[in-house]
């Protein structure tokens, strides 16, 4: 696959479909992902996205997103750069827009 741009309407309605092979990352600070965020989400804060290159490589679709965008744009060319081709990136929406659609969010 190679790596695309969705919405985070998109992800919404790949919610029911992801499995084992798919991950969504959150890259916003754990402050962030600890005030709410999708159920079943990974926090990996953007500027440490690197570190996990290996591990991220055996995921069929690794869905990236953030607050509104940039920080999951950079992480997203980060990764890129470091070879992985599975990644679908939310880079104009985010959190933001996913909370004001009502979309659940888990707090902890």
């Amino acid at each position: 696959m190679a790596n695309s741009n969705i919405s985070m309407n998109d992800l919404h309605a790949q919610l029911s479909k992801l499995g084992p092979a798919d991950l969504i990352i959150d890259v916003r600070s754990t402050e962030e992902y600890a005030a709410g965020h999708i159920q079943g989400s990974r926090n990996i804060p953007y500027d440490q996205v690197e570190k996990h290159v290996e591990e991220l490589k055996k995921y069929k679709t690794i869905y990236i997103h953030c607050q509104a965008g940039g920080r999951a744009g950079r992480a997203a060319q980060v990764l890129a750069k470091l070879g992985l081709t599975n990644i679908a990136c939310i880079s104009n929406s985010g959190m933001g827009d996913w909370m004001a659609a009502g979309f659940p969010v888990v707090k902890h």
